[in-house]
């Protein structure tokens, strides 16, 4: 039983799920993930969000025995995806007498998912509408297509308690004992990083309110140095390169391109490059290749040529990172190909439909293996990244 005060009015009644191999079914999550749940007890009490149906006994077990005995007057749905709204039904059929606080685009959407009809014990709210417990006093913030339409946050006005949705989550089970940035990065940009726009207008919102303390739906609760995960927010949100370095994703299949991809590398840290990352996209996590991508100021990529177009793990590379609104980045270019190479045409025109990026000259071409010509192409492409 997971049972964590978060101050002496507010309870983690959460769980960790370190049994699921990939979340959303699609993200590996060695460590696993946490799905998070709050109780505000007050003369109203309200449960802040669910759980995905995985968790649900212990949720279950959490909620009875933070409430013990007392009856929960509201559910609050900041966010309607499975991971957390999965036990809604159960929740209220299990307590007939509370009620679910909901936006207008999360209520229309609650049929989607669930057969009770739940409209007569909604409250719908919006942008500003205020929920009184006694002394703790919630504001709704709208915040649609972060990542999902229905999305709001609610800010406890009286301890200063931002409950931030999906957004400043991380992967990674609470009970695991790890650096935030790196996980809440590669969660940032493979679940939320097409919204920059969104996220930048939330963030706006955020900064006119006293925030003390940040309770999201995944990850740890974070009150501490506050500064420092709005200012990574901002940096992700805008698409800015929050490092300098040289991400060299490639794409081989007999082994040749990955040769070059490493010697190009060398040749980099050879010119003084600190931080250079070389990542085979045929055996890496792709959703940490897609990090990697938006940290660093420059990539490479390199791919041999496959049917007439580029392997397939770089064309899924490059369409992840198209989707994901990769732009503001300098990047360079390696193609191989034994009869009639593609793959630098085709990169280079899937690049040319994403914002303000800069082709590095020039590009690589290899014929099957390197040779002295390929090989003066590489060190020119290397004084042109450094």
């Amino acid at each position: 039983m997971q049972n964590t005060k978060i101050t002496d009015t507010i309870q983690y009644v959460g769980t960790d799920d370190k049994n699921i191999d990939l979340f959303e079914s699609q993200y590996i999550v060695p460590n696993g993930v946490s799905y998070n749940s709050y109780v505000i007890l007050d003369e109203k009490t309200a449960v802040m969000d669910g759980v995905d149906e995985r968790a649900e006994k212990e949720w279950f077990e959490n909620l009875e025995h933070t409430l013990n005995g007392k009856q929960p007057d509201y559910l609050v749905v900041t966010h309607l995806e499975p991971d957390h709204a999965g036990n809604i039904q159960k929740f209220m059929e299990k307590y007939p007498q509370a009620q679910i606080v909901v936006n207008a685009k999360a209520l229309s959407m609650l049929p989607q998912f669930f057969t009770l009809d739940m409209s007569a014990r909604s409250v719908v709210v919006k942008e500003g509408d205020e929920l009184t417990l006694g002394n703790h006093v919630l504001t709704f913030i709208m915040a649609p297509m972060v990542h999902w339409p229905e999305v709001m946050m609610a800010y406890e006005k009286t301890e200063k308690v931002l409950f931030s949705a999906d957004a400043f989550g991380k992967f990674g089970a609470l009970s695991t004992e790890e650096d935030w940035a790196c996980e809440a990065r590669r969660y940032y940009f493979n679940i939320v990083g097409k919204y920059g726009m969104q996220v930048q207008a939330l963030l706006k919102k955020a900064s006119a309110l006293d925030i003390r303390m940040i309770c999201p739906l995944h990850g740890p609760v974070l009150s501490e140095n506050l500064d420092f995960y709005l200012e990574k927010y901002q940096t992700w949100s805008s698409y800015e390169p929050e490092d300098k370095g040289v991400l060299i994703a490639y794409a081989s299949i007999h082994g040749n391109t990955g040769k070059a991809a490493e010697k190009l590398a060398a040749l980099l840290r050879e010119k003084g490059v600190e931080k250079v990352v070389v990542m085979d996209l045929s055996r890496a996590d792709i959703a940490e290749a897609v990090e990697d991508a938006f940290r660093y100021d420059r990539m490479v990529l390199a791919a041999a040529t496959y049917d007439a177009g580029i392997f397939p793990c770089m064309d899924s590379f490059i369409a992840r990172l198209k989707s994901k609104n990769y732009q503001k980045r300098t990047v360079g270019l390696m193609e191989n190909g034994s009869w009639a190479p593609m793959a630098g045409k085709i990169m280079k025109e899937s690049l040319s439909q994403m914002k303000e990026i800069t082709i590095a000259e020039p590009v690589v071409s290899i014929k099957s293996t390197l040779n002295e010509a390929s090989e003066e192409q590489l060190e020119l492409l290397a004084q042109a990244l450094v």
